[in-house]
């Protein structure tokens, strides 16, 4: 497998939203990364109506229609709709299928109609459990694996995932500050998991004709993030959190040196370092994501997204309507001012604003501010041999951003933690088998269950 050892752009200047140096074409005349930014609503069936398959059917048809009829309502030129997959969807393929071919006749009854553009995204749950069963041979995979082939023959245009793998292992590691831990559960065994899982994901796509989407890290670097929280919380420290972001974007990667096209997941926040390296759409999430999280770079994130999206809402109404219909209007309004500062040449004033609103509100939106994202993508691909050492680089390299840069304000506590981690960083083995040899009895000690044949090791 080929590794990334150059970046996409000449400069983090380059980059902004609504562009790609790969742009991505699919669904009903919809493409992302071609000139415009647009949404990505995410609908979330309420409590219950996954009881059935027919009333988790019924649930999505609606929650879809007033997705598409808020965007003819208002003039909003194309959406895609993500169809992020509930347990029982999953665990039952033909549900899954059956939810993507109502929405594709939905978006096909739109486009035709009104010419709505239009794509359906269908993210597959990763319900495997790797302290409890094998990851790479088990009846959660086929079954995963089952939901994509049903998916992708139902009608899904672009196939995603949020994978797990590493997860026991940062689980163990994040709460505990253990830098050593989130290097070899995220940048080593998860990477291991994603190249396994995505070669098979492409392998389907290609199979089907649709696009391979992309990966994210939601189930650890965002655990992290959500742990360290705004101001007022303590659970995790707000450097470390970032420094696990960073290690994430070496393992997010490797879905699309294994052929993933993207966009990527909006809820990969490491996604900004992903397109300085790889050149592809990315979707985001921020300010209007809110009704799912908070976080604290809600415009920066924005700076140079392709897709834009709220992440997940719950399907209730509201005084404005249902929240399907609701959101989406938010998010039309929010790509219909990135689409005109495009079109009137505005693009990187509003990308700037955007960038500087954040950027040293914490360190989460610092290493991610376009800069900084794009030197931490350079150490990533300068450090190629192995996915422990690009990992470990991308941690050196943010430890060594927010260390080096005055303007960023930290607590003697993060001042503490950022040092202490950056330290142990240096003191980590150059070589990654000398690195796992390190690992694997110390973990095997440490976490119930873990299983090194789980990542072929």
């Amino acid at each position: 497998m080929a590794r990334y050892t150059s970046m996409a752009y000449q400069s983090a200047d380059e980059m902004v939203f609504g562009t790609a140096k790969y742009p991505v074409k699919y669904g009903r005349d919809f493409e992302v990364g071609g000139g415009l930014v647009y949404p990505e609503l995410v609908p979330h069936p309420r409590p219950g109506s996954e009881e059935t398959k027919k009333s988790l059917v019924r649930e999505y048809e609606k929650m879809v229609n007033d997705v598409l009829e808020r965007c003819v309502q208002l003039g909003f030129p194309g959406i895609q709709v993500e169809l992020e997959h509930v347990y029982q969807m999953t665990r039952n393929p033909d549900w899954g299928g059956e939810i993507a071919a109502a929405t594709k006749r939905l978006m096909d009854d739109y486009y035709q109609k009104y010419g709505l553009k239009s794509a359906i995204r269908a993210t597959i749950a990763d319900y495997r459990k790797p302290d409890e069963e094998n990851m790479r041979d088990s009846d959660a995979l086929k079954n995963i694996l089952a939901t994509f082939e049903a998916s992708a023959a139902a009608g899904a245009d672009n196939l995603s995932i949020e994978s797990m793998g590493g997860k026991e292992i940062t689980d163990y590691a994040i709460v505990r500050q253990d830098i050593r831990g989130v290097l070899f559960g995220i940048g080593v065994l998860g990477s291991r998991d994603v190249e396994f899982l995505w070669k098979k994901i492409v392998e389907i796509a290609n199979k089907y004709g649709v696009t391979p989407g992309g990966d994210t890290d939601c189930s650890q670097a965002n655990v992290a993030m959500f742990m360290a929280g705004g101001y007022l919380d303590k659970s995790v420290p707000h450097t470390f959190a970032a420094i696990c972001r960073a290690i994430a974007a070496a393992r997010t990667l490797v879905a699309y040196e294994q052929g993933a096209k993207g966009p990527t997941k909006d809820c990969g926040y490491e996604d900004p370092i992903i397109k300085a390296i790889a050149g592809i759409p990315i979707s985001m999430e921020g300010k209007t994501c809110a009704c799912a999280h908070s976080d604290l770079l809600g415009n920066l994130v924005a700076a140079v997204c392709d897709l834009w999206s709220n992440e997940a809402v719950e399907y209730h109404d509201m005084f404005g309507g249902t929240t399907a219909a609701v959101f989406t209007e938010i998010l039309g309004y929010d790509v219909a001012l990135m689409n005109t500062a495009i079109k009137m040449g505005k693009a990187k004033d509003l990308r700037d604003m955007m960038i500087n609103s954040d950027k040293y509100r914490d360190t989460h939106g610092f290493i991610l501010s376009p800069d900084n994202a794009y030197e931490i993508g350079k150490a990533i691909v300068s450090n190629a041999e192995s996915y422990y050492s690009r990992a470990r680089a991308a941690a050196i390299k943010a430890a060594e951003l927010m260390r080096g840069d005055s303007k960023l304000l930290l607590s003697d506590f993060e001042k503490e933690v950022l040092e202490s981690t950056y330290k142990a960083l240096l003191s980590l083995p150059d070589k990654e088998e000398d690195f796992i040899a390190e690992c694997i009895p110390v973990y095997q000690k440490q976490v119930k269950g873990f299983k090194p044949s789980n990542y072929g090791l």
